[in-house]
């Protein structure tokens, strides 16, 4: 086993989050019906069967490390070439899982919002260098002067100065998850309030990972596309690459097993989370880390990430794909990936991890092997990380080192 080819990846993890009141959700500067991207801007369709089972690959894995169930998918940038699904929805139960079950995919949706953003800069609706105080004009005068030059790309690589806590001072976590109103004006209820809360750091000065720099982000689509930001991105990366089990926030319904139920161990024993509002995180870090679908779909994103890296794709120009992909202040951070070197991938790699802290996934991808990798778990802790990155080994030893992708 070549073991230390993914258990390096950074395992971005959040808390739940929660808060108490709103304000008035932003208004739009476009018209929103003016930035539906058109269906020709997403000609490149992967081949999503046959793709070959990897069952049996899994099983020992999940026996291993005892999880409920583990979904994992293989992909090139124009197709799915392996696919698999094993265990339960809830542990000890009988409902078996599938690969049309949705999984969560918690900080993995950073790189959707990020993609977004990028969409929106070649729509000539944002820059990247442009400050937070122009592309947020209400907050304008009530945010701290030291944000007011923060500009779009700081934020989508962590680079404002904000804290990496996600509760506010004057809102605790358990607080977040009880705002009124809709997940937009919650989230502008959220974002006004950070924007006036004292930086930790200079803007521009370090790396510090926290979900609050993809709320504001959030917040900007919003502004400028006059849309919610679950609107947007069901609009223009759901619905066009067919992501028909995405979601927000904790899959399934309350009580029933029709869905995957996140998972925490405490002190050896699994407690099973039934779905709803406190299964996940507030809906005021959405852009964060909200987003669940199939093992399927998430394949069909990733796979436009490769066509956009390999400079192959009609949605993001090159000159996007490199301002996204490409960390721009140092360090190893873009537009929701980590940056890293792999023998494997024949040079550059790009991963992220995502949990709720009761789900975990993980993905890798090597755009110079058209070449990527997702894996994902209804348990948060408990050797869950470990588990997914002996998927993924087992799965690059399989489908990469041994030559077995069918490139034609």
């Amino acid at each position: 086993m070549f073991s230390n080819f993914v258990r390096k990846s950074v395992v971005a993890r959040f808390a739940f989050c929660g808060a108490i009141c709103i304000a008035a959700a932003p208004q739009s500067r476009l018209n929103p019906r003016s930035l539906t991207p058109g269906a020709t801007e997403y000609a490149a369709q992967m081949k999503l069967h046959p793709a070959e089972s990897v069952n049996a690959l899994l099983l020992p894995i999940v026996k291993k490390y005892r999880l409920p169930a583990m979904a994992v998918a293989v992909t090139t940038s124009h197709q799915l070439i392996a696919v698999g699904a094993v265990g339960v929805r809830k542990w000890r139960s009988n409902s078996t899982v599938t690969i049309l079950d949705p999984f969560h995919l918690g900080s993995d949706t950073k790189a959707m919002t990020a993609s977004l953003a990028a969409m929106l800069v070649e729509k000539g609706k944002l820059h990247w260098n442009e400050p937070v105080e122009e592309c947020l004009p209400k907050l304008a005068s009530k945010m701290l002067p030291i944000y007011r030059g923060v500009t779009l790309q700081q934020l989508l690589q962590h680079r404002s100065g904000f804290s990496g806590d996600t509760a506010l001072p004057d809102a605790n976590l358990m607080q977040l998850h009880n705002l009124n109103g809709t997940p937009q004006q919650q989230r502008w209820y959220y974002v006004t309030h950070l924007l006036m809360q004292p930086p930790v750091a200079p803007p521009g000065s370090k790396f510090i990972y926290s979900n609050r720099n993809y709320a504001v982000v959030g917040a900007i689509e919003e502004t400028v596309s006059g849309l919610p930001w679950e609107q947007l991105i069901t609009n223009w990366l759901f619905r066009p690459l067919g992501m028909t089990t995405a979601g927000f926030g904790a899959a399934g319904n309350p009580g029933k097993e029709d869905a995957p139920w996140g998972h925490r161990v405490v002190a050896g024993v699994h407690v099973a989370i039934s779905p709803g509002p406190m299964a996940d995180n507030p809906v005021c870090i959405a852009p964060a880390g909200e987003v669940h679908c199939s093992i399927e779909d998430w394949a069909k994103y990733v796979a436009l990430q490769l066509r956009a890296l390999r400079g192959d794709s009609t949605v993001l120009s090159k000159t996007a794909a490199h301002a996204l992909f490409t960390p721009q202040f140092g360090g190893d951070y873009a537009g929701g990936w980590l940056v890293t070197q792999r023998p494997w991938a024949n040079g550059t790699a790009f991963t992220h991890a995502g949990s709720n802290t009761l789900n975990y996934c993980v993905v890798w991808m090597a755009p110079n092997r058209d070449f990527a990798v997702m894996v994902a778990t209804n348990q948060g802790n408990g050797g869950a990380a470990a588990a997914c990155d002996d998927a993924a080994t087992a799965l690059i030893e399989r489908y990469l080192l041994t030559e077995h992708l069918d490139r034609h």
